[in-house]
C-alpha cells in the first residue's frame, strides 16, 4: 500500500478524505490555496505544503479534490503544479466534478511523465465523506486503480470503474442529472400539494411508501415541507455541475429537455442570490414563477 499521500483541496468534502486518511495512519502532505485552511489538518497529523508542487513531492498517490475544471488544472498543471514534481510510476487520482475532455487532456500530460490518472468524481455528500461511505465512479486504467484501490476503500463504500480515463466524469454527469431533476421534480410536487391544501410533509411520508420513494425524496421532500432553505447540498455546486451537463449534451448534439429546464431553473436561484443556499430553494423559484391571483 502506498504511504506517501498529497491531497491538494480541503474543502467539505476533501477535508473530510484527509481526516480519514490521517485516522488510518497515513502519511498526508496537504495543500490549500487559503493557509489557514490547512492549520486544522496539521494539528491533525498531516503536513502543509507551500503549493501544489511541493505536496507531490515524493508522493506515491496525489489526491486532488476542488471545485471547478480550471481549479484542477491549475493545481496539477499551472505553474506551481504537482506535475513538475510528481515522480515517476505516481498515480494521481482527482475526486472533482469537471469536464471529462479536460481529465482526458490532463491524464494525456501525466502519461508523458509515466504518472498513471484516474479522474474519480463521487456521490454521496459530506456525511458519507465522513463516515467513509462515498460512491466513487473511477475512470482510467485497471492497473491504476488496483493501486489505489486501499485508499479508495478507506474513503468509500461502493468503487465502480466505469471505463478509460473521462468515464468517472460521464457517470458523475449522469449521477448529477437523475438527482437535481429528481429535485425540481420533488419542488414542482411540494407546490401542487400545497397549492390544493394537502400538507406536504404527509405528502412526503405517503410517497417514501411506494414508487415515488426515495434517498432525493425523502432528504429534499421533507427540507421542502419545513421549509428549510439553508445549505445542505449548495446549490452553486450543482448549477456547476449542470453547466457541465449541457456541455456535454451539446459536444453530441444531444436533446435533453429536463436537462435544460432545470438548468434554467438553477439559473434563476443563481439569480436570486440563493447560491450558497440549499438546491431545495428550486422550491421558492417555482413558487416566485407562478402567476398572481387577480
Amino acid at each position: 500500500m502506498p504511504t506517501k499521500i498529497a491531497f491538494i483541496g480541503l474543502g467539505n468534502m476533501g477535508g473530510q478524505m484527509v481526516r480519514r486518511l490521517l485516522n488510518q495512519g497515513h502519511a498526508v502532505k496537504v495543500f490549500a490555496r487559503r493557509a489557514e485552511a490547512m492549520k486544522p489538518f496539521v494539528v491533525a497529523g498531516a503536513t502543509a505544503s507551500n503549493s501544489a508542487l511541493d505536496a507531490a513531492l515524493e508522493a506515491d498517490v496525489i489526491f486532488t479534490n476542488v471545485t471547478t475544471t480550471a481549479d484542477v488544472e491549475a493545481v496539477l498543471l499551472g505553474e506551481q503544479g504537482a506535475i513538475h514534481a510528481a515522480k515517476s510510476g505516481a498515480t494521481v487520482c482527482d475526486f472533482s466534478t469537471i469536464d471529462a475532455i479536460a481529465s482526458r487532456r490532463i491524464a494525456a500530460a501525466f502519461a508523458t511523465k509515466n504518472i498513471a490518472f484516474c479522474d474519480c468524481p463521487v456521490s454521496g455528500g459530506v456525511a458519507a465523506a465522513e463516515a467513509g461511505l462515498l460512491t466513487i465512479f473511477v475512470g482510467g486504467t485497471v492497473e491504476a486503480l488496483e493501486r489505489v484501490t486501499p485508499l479508495l476503500e478507506i474513503l468509500g463504500k461502493n468503487i465502480f470503474h466505469m471505463g478509460d480515463v473521462g468515464a468517472g466524469q460521464i457517470t458523475k454527469a449522469c449521477n448529477q442529472t437523475v438527482q437535481v431533476i429528481n429535485i425540481q421534480g420533488i419542488a414542482e410536487a411540494m407546490l401542487l400539494a400545497r397549492s390544493h391544501g394537502v400538507a406536504p410533509s404527509k405528502v412526503v411520508d405517503a410517497l417514501m411508501a411506494g414508487m415515488a420513494g426515495s434517498k432525493m425524496l425523502d432528504l429534499m421532500g421533507h427540507k421542502m415541507a419545513a421549509r428549510d432553505f439553508e445549505a445542505n447540498i449548495e446549490a452553486r455546486l450543482h448549477y456547476k455541475d449542470f453547466g457541465l451537463v449541457q456541455d456535454l449534451a451539446t459536444q453530441q448534439n444531444l436533446a435533453l429537455p429536463a436537462v435544460a429546464l432545470v438548468h434554467r431553473q438553477l439559473s434563476t436561484l443563481m439569480g436570486n442570490g440563493w447560491g450558497t443556499m440549499d438546491t431545495c430553494n428550486l422550491l421558492r423559484v417555482l413558487e416566485s414563477e407562478q402567476p398572481t391571483s387577480k
